[in-house]
C-alpha cells in the first residue's frame, strides 16, 4: 500500500470494465499474498490481451485520510472541471489518494485514465499525455502529429490534446508531475484552463518549483504523516510506538515495517532506518537470476519493459516470480519509486556501468533515443552517448518538445561543442520562449563557425523582436554575415532578416533597399522567397505602398498554393484584408475573409484563429455591427492574451479606441487605457497617443492630458509606420478635444497630407475616413468653411466605404458646422439622427447626460461662456469647465456649437430627468 490501509478480505463490486478503467495503478495489491489477489491486473492492455476485464475492485481501508476523501467525494459530487494538486514526500500516500479517487469515480460510472511521470530522462516527449491519450483510446501519435514553424504552433497540440480529453466526467491522474518535462506540465496548465468537465488529479513531491505556477487555478492537497494512533490502527499496537518514531508516520515505511514484521525479516535490536534497508534485505533472499533481473529493470527504470530487462539481463522472465514484494501485480513497474531506488543503490558503480551497457546495446534500433543516450552516457561510452542524444534533441524539438530539445543540445555540446550544435540550440530555445538562451546559442554558434555558411546560420538563428535586446545581438550578427561569400539564397535570407530588424530598430530609410535586394535574390528558392516577400511586405506601409503590397499578398499565396503551405495562404490573405481596409474597400475585405478563415483553420490552433478575429472584429467595427465586433474581438483577445499578451492587448485595445467613437468607453477599454502594459520602444508614443484618446472619450481630461504631454513636441513624433494614419487621427481627436490649438494647427497639415485615405493600421481598428478627423479638427479651430468641405467629403467617402457609422457621425459633425455658418442643416441633422438611432450609436444618444448634465448644456446652447455657467449655477468656473467636457465627451463633440446643434433637436427630457 501506498498510503496507511489495510487490505481486507472482503472486496465489493466497482463496476470496471475495460472502457472506463484505462489502467488502475495496483501499488496496494502488491502487499497482498498472491492467494489473496482476485484479477491483479487490472491493466486495461492485459485485460484486452485475456478478452476479459476485472469484476472486482480491492477494498482498502483507508487511514488517516478522513479529510481528504471527503473533498475526493465533493469534486466528484460537482461534476465540474478543476485541477487538484496533491503534495508530499516520497510515500506519503499520493498514488493511494489517486487510487481512491479513482475508485469512487468508477462507482459513479465515470471514466478514468492515468498517466505518469518516469524519474528518468529518457521518456518520449509529452510521456504522460501519451499514456493518457492511448487509455482514452486516442492514437498519441495522431493528436501529437502537428508541423511547427512559429513558437506559438505548438498550442495547436495543446489544443488538440483538449479536443481529444473533452469528455464530460472525465477524470484524468497525473503521477510524479515533480519528473515532468516543461512541455508536459504546460499541456497540465493548458488543460487545467480549457477543460470544463474534467478533473484533473496530479501528484508531486514535495517542495517541487515546477507546479508553482499551477497553483493560482488549483485546489491543494498536502499529505502529511500519520499519527501514533493512526499507525497502530494500521499495524497493530504491537510495535506502534517503535515504528512511528522511525517513520514519523511516513505510510509506506510503515507498511514495509508491518511486513518485514510478518515475513520475519525485521529485528528489533536493529530495526531499518529506511525503506532502502528493508528493500536491500529483501532483494538479498532473492535468488542470482531473480535478483540480476530485478537489477537490470530498477536501471531501465520504475515503468520498465519487461521484455528488455530479460534481453539485457540474460534471464528469463519467470524469475521474476520471487520479487513479488518488489514488483506491483503488472509484473513490469516497483512498487514504488523509492523501492526502485533502494534497488539501484545496492548495485556498486562497476555492477551498474556493466548493466547501464547491456541495456543499451539490447535497445539498439528503439525510437527512444534519450533512453538509449542514458544508458550508453552511465557506461562512459561517450561517442555513442553523443550521437543517439543528438538524435533524441531533434526528434524531441520535432515532437514540439522545445525544452526537452534544449536541455539535450546542451548535454551533447558539454560533451562536444559546435557550430552545427548551438544553431539547433538556439532554435530549440527560440521555440521554447528561451530568448536568452537563444541568444546565448547564436553567439557561442557565430564564435564556433569555420565557414561563412555557418556564420550566416548563426546569424539566422535570432528572429527580429520588438524588444531591443535580442536585436542589439542579431543586427551585429546579421552584419558580419553579410560581409561573407555565401549562396544567393542564404543572402537573400540574411538580407530580409536585416530589413526586420531595421524595422524594429526604426531604421525605416534601409527598408526599401534591403528588401528589394533580398527579394530579387530570393527567386528561384522558396524558403528564401517566404522571407524575402515577408520582408518586403514590411517595408512597404501605408498608402504609397499599398499596391505593392496587394501585389505580394498575391505571390504568398501563389507560393502557399505551390508549396502547399496553409500558413503562407494565411499570410497572404492577411495582407489582402489589411490592404483592402486601408483602401476603404470594406466590402472586398469582407469577401476575402472565407478564405483567410480556411487558411486559419488549416493552419490550426490559436494564434491563426486570433489574427482571423481581429480582422473580422475590425471589419465589424467599421462597418457598424458592434455588437458582433465586441463578441469577436473580446474572443479573440481571450485566445491570445495567455499566448503573447503584448499583441493580443494591442489589438484589443486599438478595437477598444474604434468601438468608442460610437459607443463611448467600455469597462474593457478604460481598463486597458489605464493598464496598458509598456509597449516595445518603438510603439511608446503610438500606445501614449491611444491612451490619451480613450481617456478623453472616457472623460478624464486630466488623465489624457498627462498621457498626451508625454509625446513630446509634435515636430519630433515619428510613429510606427503601419500606423502613421490612425496616430495622426488620434492625434487630431485628442487636441481638438483638450483645446490644444497650436498642437492640432502642427496636426492638421501632415494628415492632410492623406486626404482621400482611409485610417486604418494593421487590420485591427477602423477610425474612419481622413477627411473626418480634418472635418472635426477644423472645426475645432473655427474654420468652418474648410470644415464643411472636408466633412462633405467625409460623408461621401464613409458611404462609398460602407462605414455607415462613420458617415452618420460626419453627417452630425457637418450640420454643426453648417450651423456655424448660419446655413441650414436640419435635413443634414435629421439623416444623422436616424442613422445614429439604427445603428445604437449610443454616445450619440440623449439619455446619456444627467439632469445637471442637460442644465449646462441648455446654457451653453444660450451661448454662455464656462464663467457666465459657473455664476448661474452658482458652482467653481472648474466644475462648470469639468461639465461641459463631460457632455462633449459622452456625445462625441468636439466644440460647443456641436452642443447647441445636438440641444436644438434633442427631446427635451434629461436621462434622469
Amino acid at each position: 500500500m501506498c498510503t496507511g490501509g489495510r487490505l481486507s478480505a472482503s472486496t465489493r463490486p466497482y463496476g470496471v470494465t475495460t472502457e472506463s478503467l484505462s489502467w488502475a495503478d495496483s501499488c496496494a495489491w502488491a502487499h497482498l499474498p498472491a492467494s489473496r489477489r482476485a484479477s491483479p491486473a487490472i491493466y486495461r492492455g492485459i485485460h484486452e490481451k485475456r478478452g476479459r476485464a476485472p469484476e472486482r475492485y480491492p477494498d482498502v481501508k483507508v487511514v488517516g485520510r478522513g479529510r481528504e476523501l471527503a473533498a475526493v467525494r465533493t469534486w466528484l459530487a460537482a461534476e465540474t472541471g478543476r485541477l487538484v494538486l496533491c503534495g508530499g514526500e516520497p510515500g506519503i500516500g499520493k498514488t493511494r489518494l489517486a487510487q481512491e479517487l479513482a475508485g469512487h469515480a468508477l462507482a459513479l460510472g465515470r471514466e478514468v485514465v492515468w498517466g505518469h511521470c518516469v524519474e528518468t530522462a529518457g521518456a518520449p516527449a509529452f510521456w504522460p499525455w501519451r499514456q493518457v491519450l492511448k487509455a482514452a483510446g486516442t492514437d498519441p501519435d495522431v493528436v501529437l502529429a502537428h508541423d511547427a514553424e512559429v513558437p506559438q504552433d505548438r498550442f495547436r497540440v495543446f489544443d488538440a490534446v483538449a479536443a481529444a480529453l473533452d469528455r464530460e466526467g472525465l477524470v484524468i491522474v497525473v503521477e510524479d508531475v515533480h519528473w515532468a518535462d516543461e512541455a508536459s506540465l504546460l499541456v497540465l496548465a493548458h488543460l487545467a484552463t480549457h477543460l470544463r468537465t474534467v478533473l484533473l488529479f496530479a501528484t508531486f513531491r514535495d517542495p517541487c518549483p515546477a507546479v508553482a505556477d499551477l497553483m493560482r487555478s488549483a485546489d491543494r492537497i498536502d499529505l502529511h504523516g500519520l499519527s501514533a494512533d493512526e499507525v497502530a490502527e494500521l499495524v497493530g499496537a504491537g510495535h506502534a510506538a517503535t515504528i512511528t518514531e522511525l517513520t514519523s508516520g511516513n505510510p509506506l515505511f510503515v507498511t514495509e515495517i508491518a511486513r518485514a514484521v510478518e515475513d520475519g525479516t525485521w529485528r528489533a535490536d536493529q530495526p531499518p532506518r529506511s525503506v532502502r534497508d528493508i528493500v536491500t534485505a529483501r532483494l538479498a533472499r532473492l535468488s542470482p537470476d531473480a535478483r540480476e533481473l530485478v537489477r537490470t529493470a530498477a536501471l531501465i527504470g520504475r515503468d520498465f519493459d519487461l521484455d528488455l530487462a530479460a534481453r539485457a539481463s540474460g534471464v528469463p522472465i519467470s524469475a521474476l516470480d520471487e520479487a513479488t514484494t518488489l514488483i506491483d501485480a503488472t509484473g513490469h513497474r516497483f512498487v514504488h519509486a523509492l523501492t526502485r531506488d533502494a534497488v539501484e543503490a545496492a548495485l556498486s558503480p562497476a555492477e551498474r556501468r556493466a548493466v547501464h551497457r547491456r541495456i543499451a546495446e539490447a535497445m539498439t534500433g528503439s525510437t527512444r533515443y534519450a533512453d538509449v543516450a542514458r544508458h550508453w552516457k552511465a557506461c562512459g561510452a561517450t561517442e555513442e552517448a553523443l550521437t543517439w542524444t543528438i538524435r533524441a534533441a531533434q526528434d524531441a524539438v520535432a515532437g514540439l518538445a522545445y525544452e526537452e530539445g534544449v536541455r539535450l543540445y546542451r548535454a551533447a555540446a558539454e560533451t562536444r561543442d559546435g557550430n552545427e550544435i548551438q544553431v539547433a540550440l538556439g532554435k530549440a530555445a527560440y521555440f521554447a520562449g528561451d530568448l536568452a538562451g537563444c541568444v546565448q546559442a547564436a553567439q557561442r554558434a557565430a564564435e564556433l563557425a569555420e565557414s561563412p555558411e555557418q556564420s550566416a546560420e548563426a546569424a539566422l538563428v535570432l528572429e527580429a523582436a520588438p524588444g531591443a535586446g535580442v536585436n542589439a545581438i542579431a543586427t551585429p550578427l546579421c552584419d558580419n554575415a553579410l560581409l561573407l561569400d555565401v549562396s544567393r539564397a542564404t543572402r537573400a535570407r540574411l538580407l530580409a532578416q536585416r530589413s526586420h530588424l531595421a524595422f524594429y530598430r526604426g531604421e525605416q530609410h534601409r527598408l526599401d533597399a534591403l528588401s528589394r535586394e533580398a527579394l530579387e535574390l530570393a527567386r528561384g528558392d522558396d524558403r528564401a522567397l517566404a522571407e524575402a516577400l515577408h520582408a518586403r511586405q514590411e517595408a512597404c506601409p501605408g498608402p504609397a505602398g499599398r499596391a505593392e503590397r496587394l501585389g505580394l499578398a498575391t505571390e504568398m499565396i501563389d507560393l502557399a498554393h505551390r508549396t502547399h503551405s496553409p500558413r503562407g495562404a494565411m499570410w497572404g490573405s492577411l495582407w489582402r484584408v489589411h490592404a483592402l481596409v486601408e483602401s476603404g474597400e470594406l466590402a472586398a475585405a469582407q469577401e476575402e475573409l472565407p478564405a483567410l478563415r480556411l487558411a486559419c483553420e488549416r493552419v490550426g490552433g490559436q494564434v491563426p484563429l486570433w489574427h482571423l478575429g481581429v480582422v473580422t472584429a475590425c471589419l465589424a467595427q467599421a462597418q457598424g455591427r458592434f455588437a458582433e465586433a465586441r463578441e469577436v474581438g473580446r474572443r479573440a483577445y481571450d485566445r491570445m492574451r495567455v499566448i503573447e499578451r503584448e499583441p493580443a492587448s494591442g489589438a484589443y485595445f486599438a478595437l477598444q479606441c474604434g468601438l468608442s467613437c460610437h459607443l463611448g468607453v467600455t469597462e474593457d477599454g478604460l481598463a486597458l487605457a489605464r493598464h496598458f502594459h509598456d509597449p516595445p520602444p518603438r510603439f511608446r508614443l503610438m500606445a501614449k497617443l491611444t491612451r490619451a484618446f480613450l481617456l478623453l472619450r472616457a472623460g478624464f481630461r486630466d488623465e489624457a492630458l498627462e498621457f498626451y504631454r508625454r509625446c513630446g513636441p509634435v515636430a519630433e513624433w515619428d510613429l510606427p509606420a503601419f500606423f502613421v494614419l490612425p496616430g495622426l487621427v488620434d492625434a487630431v481627436l485628442v487636441t481638438s478635444g483638450l483645446g490644444l490649438a497650436d498642437d492640432l494647427g502642427a496636426v492638421l497639415p501632415r494628415l492632410a497630407e492623406f486626404r482621400g485615405e482611409h485610417a486604418a493600421g494593421n487590420g485591427v481598428a477602423y477610425m474612419g475616413p481622413v477627411t473626418l478627423a480634418l472635418g472635426r479638427g477644423h472645426l475645432a479651430l473655427g474654420e468652418h468653411e474648410q470644415a464643411v468641405t472636408d466633412l462633405t467629403a467625409a460623408v461621401d467617402e464613409a458611404s462609398r466605404a460602407g462605414a455607415a457609422a462613420f458617415a452618420a457621425e460626419a453627417r452630425w459633425h457637418l450640420a454643426a458646422a453648417l450651423r456655424a455658418l448660419g446655413r441650414d442643416a436640419d435635413a443634414v441633422q435629421r439623416a444623422a439622427d436616424r442613422a445614429i438611432r439604427a445603428l445604437g450609436m449610443t454616445a450619440f444618444t440623449t439619455t446619456e447626460l444627467s439632469s445637471r448634465e442637460h442644465e449646462v448644456a441648455s446654457l451653453v446652447t444660450e451661448g454662455m461662456t464656462n464663467r457666465q455657467i459657473a455664476r448661474r449655477l452658482v458652482i467653481s468656473e472648474r466644475t462648470a469647465q469639468n461639465h461641459v467636457q463631460h457632455i462633449l465627451t459622452k456625445l462625441g463633440f468636439s466644440t460647443r456649437s456641436q452642443i447647441a446643434a445636438w440641444m436644438s433637436t434633442a427631446p427635451s427630457t434629461p436621462a434622469d430627468g
